[in-house]
């Protein structure tokens, strides 16, 4: 008996799926002065399987990935690879988490976990907006936030989060402290069974670089129209870049996001969700960005990804694109070959390129000798696309209305 899940259309194909830009294709591959390389890693709660690492919990993250961090790569998103919602809570796969390393800034920070209970019985806006304050409480102190994961766990031994066991519910705990200024918090009971582990970037004294300071948290909106099967939730559409235009071109960057999956019980079923985008302000001004969304399937095939996001990632990563945050989604289907896949969205981002054209009078067109590199002295790219871009039609990129060059005259 199948679980009437949909079936991928074609399960051999690894290429992106829709991808939204506020630039055109051959923008997105023009070179830039900063070149990321990334680390794609994978944990397991539930045992060691060859290609992934065990970790008892995730708060032990920041001692797994402290050999990488000693190379120079630091944590830039950290998502689990089937978002556990609803009936996915119990499939086996519902405890692995990816994490994303890349290479930092001259200064390399360590990596730091906080857990922090949560109220209620669920996520909520108020409660988002609550853990927002919290977290520029902690950036004022020096610390840069990076991401964060819910995590619904049946009790705390040893310090350890053990993973949640269906129709299990642990006795009422009194909250732990918390720093001033976090009364939201404090005033509401809090769950037994909800965890937001919070990861943050910490330099020694007087090593922080200056962007890092005094850095602050906005929250954004992010709303989704979606398609459901009854209470699971089967297709989604959004506006990612009119959701994040605006804040893109502050110079703010895109961390972290929340969306409220879940349909409380009793409630009629929505046709859209809401959430939040959680936008990083630094200190100094940094120019506005230019932004890719990429929708991605991930199949898993037996306990091992097969496909995913990392071949686009590389790609994009030798021209300067940084991810900044990855948004899983409840949506999983079967391939033909019975292997499960999830989509998930993800962000990244560049400072945007100012490109003069130009123009000298009055030199006769004759006199003009062309130069390997090109118009204004920059690059003319053409022929030869990577392949994880290959796979798109002309025309996949979807750009933003209204983007305009700069022309000397």
């Amino acid at each position: 008996m199948g679980c009437g899940l949909r079936k991928l259309e074609d399960p051999e194909d690894s290429s992106p799926g829709k991808i939204y830009s506020t630039l055109k294709r051959p923008q997105v591959e023009t070179k830039t002065e900063t070149v990321y390389e990334y680390v794609l890693l994978d944990f397991s709660l539930e045992g060691s399987r060859p290609t992934v690492q065990y970790v008892a919990s995730l708060s032990e993250l920041p001692q797994a990935l402290q050999p990488y961090y000693t190379q120079g790569y630091i944590l830039a998103a950290l998502h689990p690879i089937i978002l556990s919602v609803g009936r996915t809570r119990s499939l086996p796969f519902s405890l692995l988490y990816r994490a994303i390393l890349a290479r930092p800034r001259p200064s390399v920070p360590m990596l730091k976990v906080e857990e922090w209970p949560l109220p209620g019985e669920s996520l909520t806006g108020d409660t988002v907006r609550a853990l927002i304050d919290r977290v520029n409480s902690s950036a004022r102190g020096g610390v840069r936030f990076v991401a964060s994961v819910l995590q619904q766990v049946s009790g705390i031994t040893n310090g350890r989060v053990h993973s949640p066991k269906r129709g299990c519910r642990s006795p009422p705990r009194s909250p732990p402290r918390t720093p001033p200024g976090d009364r939201e918090l404090e005033e509401n009971t809090y769950s037994p069974d909800l965890r937001l582990l919070v990861f943050f970037h910490s330099w020694a004294p007087g090593c922080a670089p200056l962007d890092s300071l005094a850095c602050q948290y906005h929250q954004g909106a992010l709303s989704m129209r979606v398609s459901r099967k009854g209470q699971v939730v089967s297709s989604l559409e959004a506006d990612w870049l009119e959701l994040t235009a605006a804040y893109y071109r502050k110079g703010w960057s895109l961390v972290d996001s929340f969306v409220y999956w879940d349909t409380p019980k009793g409630e009629p079923v929505p046709r859209s969700l809401e959430g939040l985008f959680v936008y990083e302000e630094r200190s100094t001004s940094p120019p506005a960005n230019d932004t890719i969304v990429v929708e991605q399937w991930t199949v898993i095939e037996g306990s091992n990804v097969k496909t995913d996001y990392g071949p686009l990632l590389h790609t994009l990563a030798e021209f300067g694109w940084l991810l900044t945050c990855v948004l899983p989604t409840p949506i999983i289907r079967h391939d033909s070959d019975g292997n499960l896949a999830t989509k998930q969205v993800v962000f990244l981002q560049r400072p945007v390129r100012i490109i003069l054209h130009l123009f000298i009078y009055p030199v006769p067109p004759e006199e003009l000798s062309p130069t390997a590199g090109g118009i204004g002295g920059f690059p003319v790219f053409g022929g030869g696309y990577p392949s994880a871009l290959s796979h798109l039609e002309e025309g996949g990129f979807e750009q933003e209305e209204g983007k305009a060059e700069v022309t000397c005259m």
